[in-house]
């Protein structure tokens, strides 16, 4: 899918959202637009859809809503400002269920004991044998959680869905020191350290509890 498919895809799924919100069905929607339902119906679901300037201006005043929004204009604002949906229920993920989203994931963060307090640093991390290790420079703030019981979380908001989850492991860290392990991370991270230079002292949680949250929207 190239970007420009995938934005105009995201537009649809604005437009449903915001429909949603509102509690309004399409032909509610496609009345107050002056549009054809068939056609709302098409932008809402097609990935290949291009609606003109003039129904998108119609659009966002049926939706009560800018064409700006509907664009994704505020997606540079800080995630949780969207509306809740109107049904939203906090469910429990199970261990399967947490581990899966741990792996489909490549940046969390870290709980530290420093000099000045407690402080949370964002690291990029992989999971391998279930466990939780990141890379980090000596003296870097992430290093600081090697020899202590820490917390790692991490999270993904759906600002067009008004849904997410959130995964929180509780564990001792301490420093990877054996080859094999430290190939091990290594082969399984999903990127390099975005912090970049040189972090080559690998820190693995071993997790003694790991428990998760999700937003289900019906």
């Amino acid at each position: 899918m190239t970007e420009q498919m995938k934005a105009v895809g995201d537009i649809g799924r604005r437009i449903a959202l915001r429909r949603e919100q509102l509690g309004l069905t399409r032909e509610q929607v496609s009345a107050r637009a002056g549009t054809a339902t068939g056609y709302l119906q098409y932008v809402e679901e097609q990935p290949t859809a291009v609606p003109d300037p003039g129904f998108l201006l119609r659009l966002a005043d049926a939706l009560e809503t800018s064409v700006s929004s509907l664009h994704g204009g505020d997606s540079d604002l800080p995630p949780g400002t969207g509306r809740a949906a109107r049904h939203p229920e906090l469910a429990k993920l199970g261990p399967d269920e947490c581990w899966a989203h741990l792996s489909t994931h490549g940046v969390g963060r870290v709980t530290v004991s420093t000099p000045d307090g407690p402080a949370i640093a964002p690291v990029n991390y992989t999971v391998a044998d279930r466990a939780i290790a990141f890379r980090t420079a000596p003296g870097a703030t992430p290093a600081l959680a090697a020899g202590t019981e820490t917390a790692f979380e991490v999270d993904h908001i759906d600002e067009a869905l008004s849904q997410g989850w959130s995964v929180l492991v509780v564990g001792h860290a301490d420093h990877v020191t054996d080859p094999e392990a430290v190939r091990k991370f290594a082969e399984a991270a999903h990127t390099e350290p975005w912090a970049g230079g040189e972090r080559e002292l690998w820190v693995r949680i071993e997790p003694e509890r790991v428990t998760g949250r999700r937003i289900l929207v019906s």
